[in-house]
């Protein structure tokens, strides 16, 4: 067991990066989500100012209202096209942060592996070793018949 200590303290430290990058890639992807029902919020608010102005518009409007009106759309729309950016930006970071735990799985992956190979030759070691006791022990037991026979 002592033999394959170096291997479970790096599968341990891998463990630990994957965890770190899962967390990463957690964080991106809430980020992303908030930033996208924000966005959301934002057009059907303005789609629904929108639509109650124009029912309110048809009987009638004086024309500070039509210019108030447009310049909160407009102001809207800004903020609206503000906000797609920063859900460009997060979903950059939401890709730049999948190959990152990525690679982290794999490098545990790797090392999981040589821990199985490892283990996998211990364990024939231990069968060869029972097998040539097995073997001796018979050999003495028939060596031992044969001479209280003689």
């Amino acid at each position: 067991m002592a033999k394959h200590f170096p291997i479970k303290t790096l599968i341990d430290l891998a463990q630990n990066d994957v965890d770190a990058a899962a967390k990463q890639l957690g964080r991106a992807q809430r980020e992303r989500a908030d930033i996208e029902a924000q966005l959301e919020s934002l057009v059907r608010y303005r789609d629904e100012y929108h639509a109650n102005f124009s029912a309110s518009a048809q009987s009638g409007m004086p024309a500070g209202n039509w210019r108030n009106f447009q310049a909160f759309i407009d102001t809207l729309d800004a903020a609206i096209e503000q906000q797609r950016r920063l859900l460009a930006t997060a979903a950059a970071r939401v890709e730049a942060a999948k190959p990152e735990w990525q690679r982290q799985k794999q490098k545990l992956g790797s090392y999981e592996v040589l821990q199985a190979r490892g283990e996998a030759e211990q364990a024939r070691v231990v069968a060869r070793r029972e097998q040539r006791d097995a073997d001796e022990h018979a050999a003495k037991m028939l060596r031992m018949r044969q001479q209280n026979l003689n």
